[in-house]
């Protein structure tokens, strides 16, 4: 599967392994394992979603950019990870974790 089409495929990461705190390499549809950077977990509406920047650069992806993931729990009660594609949810999730970055910042200058 080419990487486009992995970002194309919402259902493409299955299976989660975490390496270490801030790795998680997710599992393709095809087994292609790919590390990603765990950038922040957002609750929003009810779910929650991780913000993912991968490790080495996907093809079509800037290095500054991330994925952002709805995470579920899956019948094996692994955790589940589908690519977001609703505009919407992605720009709530990055103004939520904005937000986040906002108050941390005027936190430390108090």
């Amino acid at each position: 599967m080419a990487d486009e089409e992995l970002l194309n495929n919402p259902g493409a990461f299955d299976d989660m392994e975490e390496a270490d705190d801030d790795i998680v390499t997710l599992l393709s549809a095809d087994g292609e394992e790919i590390d990603f950077v765990e950038i922040a977990g957002i609750a929003h509406k009810g779910n929650f979603y991780a913000i993912l920047q991968p490790v080495e650069l996907i093809e079509g992806m800037d290095d500054d950019e991330a994925l952002v993931f709805k995470v579920s729990r899956g019948k094996d009660g692994e955790d589940k990870f589908e690519i977001e594609l609703d505009d919407s949810i992605i720009e709530a999730v990055f103004a939520e974790y904005n937000k986040l970055l906002d108050n941390a910042v005027a936190s430390t200058e108090e």
